[in-house]
């Protein structure tokens, strides 16, 4: 037993004595050495910690069999061991791949050990690098490392976080940088210098520098000895000179070029950016990320310009995480690879043709960013040529071995200029690293190197900075990358009007409510020839209605297989973002695939994998309802609605300003209207807000209720007017959507008056939020007036209720919607318009139907009464396990469903209502009527199935008994006028 961590360096001490005791035999002695570490760190053993030996893992990928980790201690660590002498590097791979199929929950750790080292890996941080390495010997004083392994885990303190040390350099770069613009230097040379200075810095600690020079330089400027315009100006143009210098400060400085030289703008700091400049120099920039540098810096050089907040918008505050670029650079270019240099692994003419092949491989990123994509890409590449040549080594001697792949087999495209510099930097720096890493290679292994880091490869005609949606992709046989998040409604305020038309023309079989990223999917596989492979990130709406129709269907249906996928996730990009991930190949696959997806909205919720024969363009398994058809039936006449859109909150008022402007002037509840939101129904059960409604009429109508009219005047007219001429100055139009608008400002911008019509025709309607993890119905006064963040059923009877409310409807829901971030949203002409109602259902049925839906919503009221509970708060407890007495009336609900549909409980609710669908799309098509949404019965039997439940409107009654009569006396005019259309 562990007394206190001051004892660790005894005992470690005393375990590093019997590790090196034992021969190091991995199948015989890894089980013992792990279970001493163990009781070194406090532990009775790896058993009574709760790890296993063997841990089995799914080989994925259709591979047959399974894998056998060495041990794995859920949600601590995964060990795989190695016989002593064992070069750990080569074994990084097996590591990852037994990581990535570790399911729901993957370790935050992976340690590799050969007996006598630690590498330890954060594959959430960092791939390719141990986060450190720690030698047998070294443990007893090193154990912080490895404090994960302790009884009560601590924070483990790694020496090679090189994450970390990124993210403090590119705040202290991006900090000059804004110390740069704030003097009102140009903001595109500042963007130079201090790419320039990033090389720089870089190039010292790698040792393409001599003698630290740039920090000396820097150095002296700060001792006041020197100008910065001289010292480090006179560095980059000798950085940029081919002729070396025959002495002086500069004898000894390589030429660098490589494009970013070219142009060197001299800048004379001030003694501040100086200052800055020297503590930026204090890092070890041979720790810097390339590949996440470019997005961090982006992120922090925002100085609140216009300009600067474009490019932080273009870029997001978030880096991807190379395991996030993994899902698609693996997929898409290494295990391709992988499963060619398998085949040919004892055979020597196939290995050198891979190895030609490789050489030739072309990626192209056509959203490049900063490069991080790339620089993913390219590392692999390199790790292959590797691997490829180390064999080569081993079984044709003698044969002469170099590496070749070059970073002028990348290319790139991006609309932004700095993005594309940035991304040229990205792979520059790649390949001095890559360089750094052969050379260690060939010390060990008899690698023979002939790549030179220097000079610097110029990638002017490899990355270009153009809009990929109108220009002609350079050819590739893999297209990776993460193309702009950006919903159809926003392009027009992102990129203007004439852009949008633009698209339009480009994709004209496009729907129009597609995202933005949409378009690089289809364009992707067009530019791909037979068996090329693409690998992209999009919004999750890629896998849903129009988004799916403009991408993953025309992929399938033009002959495209996609091989893995991830069907949603948390993007480690934003934070904000919900992501399906999809590889593909233009072509045919055989093979299982493999298909993941997170269970959660937090970075760190759990997974599932799932082996299938397809993949699916919804990215689902199971039933695909994306053939659903819809029914004529269901949309004439209209029977789901969305809410109302006032665009301003200056028609909105507070139940109490409604009151008191009653009361002084009763003739405005004739434009005063409670008013219900999404929140209002699961949070509240009653509107929170009141809204200035003068419907449709004209200004003389608004003007007759002068206080509700002077109030939208002095808070609505303004906004609306300077939006009309900022849009008429943005577009060069005179019309314009907001000019529209001006034209009528005290009216709502969506009035949606079909909405308004259909439930002051009913005394109650049905509603649920829009957004919502799970849809919850609720009656609804058609007195009050719904947000446009509800959906509204003109439905007042029970039965009709109990269809929405039922788990049946869920299913068909879930299949059918989109999504905004990680909750569905109710999408009337996917869902409602193609949802089958029951065909035949008697009369005892439907009593049935409606019967179990009343007394689900009595026990709701009981419940949330007596509990003091939201409907939100209600639905929760059905996500604890356990008797309870909602699931109950649920469960009775969907039995009393099923039974009119003519389901047994074993049926497949889902297949069952897409062979529905087809089957009334075809009575339709031959002219015969099918049963409609509704209540299926003569409207002389309607009231039977009509109760008096719902939300009602609510007035404050003030505090004296004046006050109380006259709000009682107007919440009666209100619901007497709002209800007289229905009577």
């Amino acid at each position: 037993m562990l007394n206190s961590v001051t004892d660790l360096p005894t005992r470690l001490g005393g375990f590093t004595t019997f590790a090196r005791q034992l021969k190091g035999d991995e199948k015989g002695e890894a089980p013992i050495y792990l279970n001493a570490l163990f009781r070194a760190f406090g532990h009775e053993g790896t058993q009574q910690a709760g790890a296993t030996h063997e841990h089995r893992i799914s080989k994925g990928s259709g591979a047959k069999g399974k894998n056998f980790a060495d041990l794995l201690w859920p949600q601590r660590v995964l060990f795989e061991m190695k016989s002593r002498g064992v070069k750990l590097e080569r074994h990084y791979d097996q590591a990852f791949d037994y990581w990535t199929h570790i399911v729901p929950h993957r370790p935050p750790y992976v340690v590799l050990c050969n007996f006598d080292e630690f590498w330890i890996y954060d594959f959430n941080q960092q791939l390719f690098d141990p986060v450190d390495k720690i030698q047998l010997a070294d443990l007893p004083k090193r154990w912080s490392a490895l404090a994960f392994l302790l009884p009560h885990e601590q924070k483990p303190l790694f020496e090679n976080n090189r994450v970390e040390v990124t993210r403090k350099a590119a705040a202290k770069l991006a900090e000059l940088f804004r110390a740069l613009l704030k003097r009102g230097e140009d903001r595109a040379r500042a963007q130079r210098f201090v790419l320039q200075l990033l090389v720089g810095l870089v190039s010292e600690d790698m040792g393409l520098l001599p003698d630290f020079i740039l920090s000396r330089l820097i150095k002296e400027c700060g001792e006041q000895k020197a100008s910065t315009f001289d010292l480090i100006g006179g560095l980059f143009l000798q950085m940029n000179n081919q002729k070396p210098a025959p002495g002086g400060r500069f004898q000894g400085v390589p030429y660098f070029n490589g494009g970013l030289f070219a142009d060197i703008d001299a800048l004379d700091l001030s003694k501040h950016e100086i200052t800055i400049l020297e503590q930026a120099s204090d890092f070890d920039w041979s720790m810097v990320k390339p590949e996440i540098f470019g997005t961090l810096f982006q992120a922090s050089m925002d100085d609140g310009s216009e300009s600067g907040r474009d490019e932080r918008h273009a870029f997001g505050a978030h880096f991807t995480s190379e395991f996030d670029i993994q899902k698609v650079v693996g997929p898409t270019i290494v295990r391709p690879w992988r499963e060619r240099m398998t085949k040919a692994w004892s055979k020597v003419g196939q290995l050198k043709e891979a190895l030609r092949d490789l050489r030739l491989y072309r990626v192209l990123d056509p959203a490049c960013g900063s490069g991080n994509f790339l620089y993913v890409a390219y590392r692999e590449l390199k790790r292959l040529e590797r691997e490829i040549l180390l064999r080569l080594s081993e079984i044709s001697k003698g044969e002469p071995l170099e590496t070749a792949v070059s970073i002028h087999q990348f290319y790139g495209l991006d609309v932004m200029p700095f993005a594309v510099e940035l991304a040229k930097v990205t792979l520059m720096l790649a390949k001095e690293q890559e360089v750094r890493e052969s050379a260690k290679l060939e010390e060990s292994d008899g690698l023979l190197v002939l790549e030179q880091p220097l000079p610097l490869d110029n990638l002017d005609k490899n990355i270009v900075c153009a809009d990929a949606l109108f220009t002609e992709w350079p050819k590739a046989d893999a297209i990776v990358g993460n193309p702009p998040y950006l919903g159809s409604r926003y392009i027009a305020n992102e990129h203007g009007y004439e852009y949008v038309n633009r698209l339009y023309a480009r994709f004209p079989g496009v729907p129009k409510m597609a995202d933005f990223c949409t378009h690089w999917f289809r364009i992707a596989h067009d530019a791909l020839d037979e068996g090329g492979r693409a690998g992209l990130v999009g919004t999750n709406t890629i896998r849903q209605n129009e988004g799916r129709e403009a991408s993953l269907d025309h992929i399938v249906a033009n002959g495209g297989t996609i091989t893995e996928a991830v069907s949603t996730q948390v993007w480690s990009g934003d934070a904000a973002v919900h992501v399906s991930i999809v590889n593909w190949v233009k072509g045919p696959h055989s093979g299982r695939k493999l298909l993941q997806t997170q269970l959660g909205d937090n970075e760190n919720d759990p997974w599932k994998l799932e082996e299938v024969d397809e993949i699916q363009p919804s990215l689902a398994t199971g039933i695909d309802a994306s053939s659903a058809i819809d029914l004529e039936a269901n949309e004439k006449p209209k029977k789901v609605f969305v809410g109302q859109y006032p665009f301003h909150e200056g028609f909105m008022i507070t139940p109490e300003q409604a009151a008191e402007w009653m009361m002084n002037e009763p003739k405005l509840a004739k434009c005063l209207r409670p008013y219900m939101i999404g929140r209002d129904l699961v949070e509240l059960g009653k509107p929170s807000r009141w809204i200035i409604d003068f419907g449709q009429n004209d200004i003389f109508y608004a003007r007759s209720f002068e206080r509700a009219f002077e109030h939208v005047k002095a808070s609505v007219m303004p906004d609306v007017l300077a939006h009309a001429e900022e849009e008429k100055a943005k577009t060069g139009k005179t019309t314009t959507r907001w000019t529209r608008v001006a034209e009528r400002w005290w009216q709502f911008r969506d009035y949606q008056p079909g909405t308004i019509n259909a439930v002051r025709s009913v005394p109650r309607y049905v509603a649920c939020s829009r957004v919502t993890k799970r849809p919850i119905f609720e009656f609804i006064h058609s007195s009050i007036n719904p947000d446009n963040a509800l959906t509204a059923f003109p439905f007042a009877d029970d039965y009709s209720y109990g269809i929405l409310q039922s788990g049946l409807h869920f299913e068909w829901f879930k299949a059918r919607c989109s999504t905004l971030k990680g909750d569905y949203r109710y999408t009337g002409d996917t869902v409602f318009n193609t949802f089958p109602w029951p065909q035949n259902p008697s009369k005892k049925q439907i009593g049935a139907v409606a019967a179990a839906s009343l007394a689900l919503r009595d026990l709701r009221h009981e419940i949330m009464k007596k509990m003091n509970y939201s409907l939100r708060d209600l639905y929760r407890t059905l996500e604890v396990p356990g008797a309870n007495p909602l699931r109950d009336a649920q469960d009775k609900l969907d039995a009393a469903v099923r039974a009119a549909y003519g389901m047994t409980k074993s049926t497949d609710v889902l297949a069952f209502l897409l062979e529905l669908n087809h089957a009334c799309a075809a009575r339709e098509k031959a002219g015969e009527a099918i049963t409609p949404p509704g209540l299926p019965l003569p409207e002389s039997e309607h009231a039977a199935f009509i109760s008096n439940d719902c939300i009602l409107p609510e007035i404050p009654d003030g505090s004296s008994d004046e006050s109380r009569a006259a709000a009682a006396h107007f919440h009666s005019c209100i619901v007497q006028e709002q209800t007289a259309s229905y009577k």
